[in-house]
Parts: structure tokens; C-alpha cells; sequence
């Protein structure tokens, strides 16, 4: 049994790092209170720190990676101090004059997994100057086998297909959306990939607004834990769901062991019935590696 918590970040105008470290420890030791054993908190939720003025002046996006070291260092701290793996988001990194949104498990042990986003959208391209991860692995920890996959990255199907052949059981989804219509491309597309694949599926967003950064002055998000759709789980596939733009966190238990069962003798067996004859599947000399 795996106990899972996703974060509704409510993101809203602070002054200082110090704001933006006190808003994730309240979220981290709400998550600790009812013993969760992993903590997802949603994309982009350091650019609430683009609204502490630089100089006097409106923060950019080119001003994101300056945190890095303060961001690896609160959430190493947090996940000492619970005994938790958190996984932070994403975060704006810098590396060899490129940004990458890239995703964070920090792991008890003090470890930090990495996980470039992989498909960047129109708006990241144009407007934030992002480059696209070109790898994809997953995590191995002592509760079970992991992926990180962000926001658009769940609308592929092929790269969720990557994951899974590599032993992914559960899939973290962190997200930033701006309308509804974004918000259920992403949503639709978590419970797509949990009856292909026959994984659990957990995925947040964003609330609440920075009215002083451009492209997060709007924000529509919900936590959901999703499951395949088969008898031992929901009808409707959603072991938890957030209320809608509510800042709050949701809680579930992930049975591993139902995973295993549906995928061996489950009502349809997705997996084990595609037909590799007829399209190709993941293999391991794929470019696409660890």
C-alpha cells in the first residue's frame, strides 16, 4: 500500500523566499499529518516567486533559475525532516545557456531525480524560451516504482507506453492550467493513460493567480488519484478528486497489488493485449533511455 497526497497550490503575490518556503512546509506537514508517503505539489509553482520585485523591477522568467539552490535546498530539508519523497513540482533550471521546466523527486535520503518536461507547449516556446528534455526514466524507491510526466507530456501516449515497459506502476502528473479547456485535455487524457497502461495516475495544478506575472495572472486546477477502470477500482476510475480551484490537499491509498491482479486477469487486460504485430512498441535500444 502506497499513500499518495497532491497539493491545489494556491498561487498569490509574496515578497520574499521566505513567503514561498513557509506556503510549502503548511502543505508538506498537512500531507505528513495523515501519513502520506509521497506529496506531489503542481508545474510552475516557483513562479510564484517572479512576483518578489528584482531591483526594484517586474521579475522574467530569466530570473527563475537564480533559485535553484534555495529550492533544492527546502524541499532536501523537508523530506529529511518527514521522511517523505516529494516531488516539488517543476522548477526553471538553467543548463549549457538552455531552460528546461523540469520535475524534482527529493528523495528522503537526500537524493534529487530530475525529469526535463518532454513536450513543450506553444507558450513555453515562444514566450519562456523552453527546451525539451530528450530522456525519460523512472524512479525505483522502496514503495514502488515511479515516473514523472508533466502536463502535456500525459498527452502522449506513446511516452507513457515508455514508462510502464519500464516498470513505471504509478504515474505523477504535476500540471499548470489556465482555462477549463486545458485543464481537461490534461484530466482526460490521466484517465487515458491509467486504462492503456493499467497504472494509477496522480495529477494536480495550480490555483489562484499572479496578476503580476505574465502567462500565471489565471489558473484552473483539481488534484485527482485516478485508476484503470476495472472492478476492484471506482466505476469512475477516481479514487480521490479536490474540489475544483479550492486551495486544499487530497489524500488516497494505492493498492499496488489490484494493479498486478487487473493486469493478469482483470475484466480487459490492456496491456498485455496490444498488438505489438501491428504497431511498434518500446524496446530497450530506444534513444529514449534512462
Amino acid at each position: 500500500m502506497l499513500r499518495v497526497s497532491a497539493v491545489q497550490y494556491h498561487l498569490h503575490t509574496i515578497t520574499s523566499f521566505e513567503q514561498f518556503a513557509e506556503q510549502v512546509t503548511h502543505y508538506v506537514k498537512t500531507a505528513q499529518e495523515f501519513d502520506a508517503q509521497f506529496v506531489l505539489f503542481p508545474e510552475f509553482i516557483t513562479t510564484q516567486l517572479l512576483s518578489i520585485p528584482v531591483n526594484g523591477k517586474q521579475a522574467t522568467i530569466h530570473d527563475l533559475p537564480t533559485y535553484t539552490e534555495q529550492y533544492y535546498e527546502l524541499f532536501t530539508t523537508l523530506t529529511k525532516q518527514t521522511n517523505m519523497y516529494l516531488i516539488g513540482g517543476t522548477h526553471v533550471i538553467e543548463q549549457n545557456n538552455k531552460r528546461y521546466n523540469v520535475a524534482h523527486l527529493f528523495t528522503p535520503e537526500g537524493t534529487i531525480h530530475k525529469q526535463a518536461k518532454l513536450h513543450i507547449t506553444p507558450t513555453e516556446v515562444k514566450e519562456w524560451g523552453i527546451t525539451p528534455g530528450d530522456e525519460v526514466g523512472v524512479f525505483e524507491t522502496e514503495k514502488g516504482t515511479i515516473a514523472l510526466l508533466t502536463c502535456y507530456d500525459i498527452e502522449f501516449p506513446e511516452i507513457v507506453r515508455i514508462v510502464r515497459a519500464k516498470g513505471a506502476d504509478v504515474i505523477f502528473c504535476p500540471s499548470c492550467t489556465d482555462d477549463r479547456h486545458g485543464f481537461h485535455r490534461v484530466r482526460y487524457c490521466c484517465h487515458a493513460r491509467a486504462v492503456e497502461n493499467q497504472v494509477y495516475v496522480v495529477t494536480t495544478g495550480t490555483v489562484g493567480s499572479l496578476p503580476t506575472v505574465d502567462f500565471m495572472r489565471a489558473n484552473f486546477g483539481q488534484a485527482a488519484v485516478i485508476t484503470p477502470n476495472d472492478i476492484p477500482f471506482p466505476p469512475r476510475g477516481i479514487l480521490a478528486e479536490g474540489e475544483i480551484n479550492d486551495d486544499m490537499v487530497v489524500v488516497a491509498d494505492l493498492d499496488l497489488s489490484l494493479l498486478y491482479n487487473v493486469r493478469e486477469k482483470g475484466s480487459v487486460t490492456t496491456w498485455r493485449d496490444r498488438r505489438t504485430d501491428l504497431y511498434p512498441d518500446w524496446k530497450e535500444n530506444s534513444h529514449l533511455s534512462i
